[in-house]
């Protein structure tokens, strides 16, 4: 059996060729002619633009692993028409001419794609607001981007090499085409179990004792909080080594108490002299894993604080590290006058985007365990004597507390509202909401039964989520989903491998260039670029992965304080310094 990147030298002529070519002709003969004119073909369109505006690295990866995608298609369409007998014979002239074309529209091509993709990354930069004076790399980006695809190349040709020595061992004892089967079954599944058993199961163990060690690093920067509503405090049995590097920050995060009486003060909505410091209940990751275990110590630090006394209860699932974003919490509690208390644990020591690929499990199970607790003790409590609950979560926090839920209706049930921001598309509910979305509304801004329950913030411009385009009346508990038209988390997906979706079907979204569209195996690499730098520090609020101010319109949406009023969200946003940049999301 031929392996699944399968080459084979350009069509025969009929005139015989002089043998002697020198050693770039023997070289460049090897390859198939027209997996050389797919390859340049997908090369060119991976400079197109995607969602988020992208680093000349980047590109160059994105550039290289396309190109070579291109070229395995259509070396292995070649060798299957060359199987079936579609065989075109050149003269050697024909055959001379088809390769200086080529070379031709290569040079042509090339530059002219490496120079419409850095203007096209100008524009899209233009559109999120950001600077143009970006140094042009061009001559770097196609250096690497070749080297990348001819690395890969050089590993296939590797791997068809082996399943051809095994092959020969055996086809003495089979008949030639068993043999060829055999062996490439043997390679390709060997390949597999290696690279899912051996190398990955080496490489995560080896990030989680990386990152075990950067999770027990403590920030000089950072002071154990003396307050007994923290977790870390001496109040409170959770130690402050315990919190893990991003619970240590969540649990001194947060506006200070003269923050909060000044904001309060600017308004007439809460009394400043009502102003309370807000309560930050966290658990690190527990020495076995368990989740149970954790959950409880957080419940424990709920009841440790009296947090059933606030108004505002929030259990937050985290982000891979532990990370609870600063700019919901900030939101929050301004709103309120610091009358909350923000539930929230760590499951993992492992970045987003390592549990976003290797570990899809933990995350709702910890969302699961963390919301079980917490409900368990606040369902107990006298129904007019509680705080009002709701969930949030943020990327992979935001998969991660959806898995604690079996649908919409146990939301509605359970919770008193939710908000869900930057979901990941492999989210089950999410998915499922989205796709049973209203006709005629889009799979970036849909409509859910006209608004009645579920509705989706649809960015109309930078820091502003309009939740009330369906109307006014939207029934509790209300579920607010958070994105962004531009937002590669959500919208990265492996059926872009092959499969157009609907978003890029539909109008775009506001900060998506008109010209993004989708083209076979190349989008599906773009986007996976955009996973990466969707929450890069130079991305603005209220595009790509990074929001802040929309938290405002969310809090407003599902429970603000008694006559709280949009200008009241506008001086909320104003005091929550937009220019601010975003940051990790663990």
């Amino acid at each position: 059996m031929q392996p699944t990147l399968t080459e084979t030298r350009a069509p025969e002529t009929v005139e015989e060729e002089p043998r002697q070519h020198g050693v770039w002709g023997r070289w460049v003969r090897r390859f198939s002619a027209t997996g050389l004119v797919l390859a340049l073909l997908w090369f060119c369109v991976s400079f197109t633009p995607s969602l988020i505006p992208r680093a000349w690295y980047y590109q160059a990866v994105i550039s290289g692993v396309s190109a070579i995608g291109g070229y395995g298609v259509g070396a292995l369409v070649e060798w299957f028409a060359l199987k079936v007998g579609l065989r075109v014979r050149w003269t050697a002239r024909a055959s001379r001419v088809a390769w200086w074309v080529l070379a031709g529209a290569t040079v042509v091509a090339v530059p002219l794609s490496l120079v419409l993709g850095a203007r096209r990354q100008i524009e899209l930069r233009h559109l999120f607001g950001m600077s143009e004076d970006v140094p042009g790399r061009e001559v770097v980006t196609l250096l690497l981007a070749v080297a990348v695809a001819l690395l890969v190349l050089q590993v296939a040709r590797g791997l068809r090499r082996l399943a051809h020595w095994l092959s020969l061992l055996v086809d003495n004892v089979v008949p030639a085409a068993v043999a060829r089967f055999t062996s490439g079954v043997i390679v390709a599944v060997a390949v597999v179990l290696v690279l899912n058993g051996v190398v990955w199961s080496g490489v995560l163990s080896a990030l989680n004792g990386i990152f075990a060690t950067a999770n027990d690093e403590i920030d000089p920067r950072l002071s154990p909080p003396t307050l007994a509503e923290r977790s870390g405090s001496q109040a409170s049995p959770e130690s402050w080594d315990s919190l893990g590097a991003e619970g240590r920050k969540f649990v001194v995060s947060g506006p200070t108490l003269d923050e909060l009486r000044a904001f309060a003060q600017a308004g007439d909505v809460v009394d400043p002299a009502a102003v309370r410091e807000p309560i930050h209940a966290y658990a690190g990751l527990d020495p076995d894993g368990d989740l149970d275990a954790t959950a409880a110590r957080v419940v424990d630090e709920l009841d440790r604080t009296d947090a059933w006394d606030r108004s505002v209860l929030v259990v937050a699932t985290t982000t891979g590290t532990g990370w609870v974003d600063p700019g919901m919490t900030e939101a929050l509690e301004l709103m309120h006058g610091g009358d909350t208390a923000i539930a929230s644990m760590q499951y993992s020591y492992l970045p987003s985007w390592i549990s976003f690929v290797g570990d899809r499990s933990t995350p709702p199970a910890a969302g699961k365990a963390l919301f079980e607790a917490v409900y368990d003790r606040w369902s107990g409590l006298p129904e007019d004597d509680r705080p009002r609950l709701l969930t949030f979560g943020i990327s992979l926090g935001s998969f991660g507390m959806q898995g604690a839920f079996s649908g919409v209706q146990d939301l509605e049930a359970r919770t008193d509202g939710a908000m869900f921001t930057g979901t990941p598309g492999f989210t089950p509910l999410w998915r499922e909401l989205t796709d049973a979305r209203d006709p005629g509304s889009f799979e970036y801004a849909p409509v859910l039964d006209g608004g009645r329950q579920v509705r989706w913030g649809d960015p109309v411009r930078t820091g502003v989520a309009d939740l009330w385009g369906p109307g006014p009346r939207w029934e509790d508990p209300r579920v607010v989903y958070l994105q962004h038209a531009s937002d590669g988390v959500t919208w990265w997906s492996p059926d872009t491998l092959w499969s157009e979706p609907d978003w890029l079907r539909e109008p775009r979204g506001p900060d998506v260039l008109g010209d993004v569209n989708w083209y076979p195996f190349v989008t599906f690499w773009q986007l996976t670029g955009d996973l990466f730098v969707a929450a890069a520090s130079d991305i603005p609020p209220g595009h790509g992965h990074v929001y802040k101010l929309e938290y405002a319109d969310g809090f407003a949406a599902l429970h603000a304080p008694d006559g709280w009023t949009e200008a009241d969200t506008a001086r909320l946003k104003a005091a929550m310094d937009a220019p601010v940049q975003g940051g990790s999301i663990g």
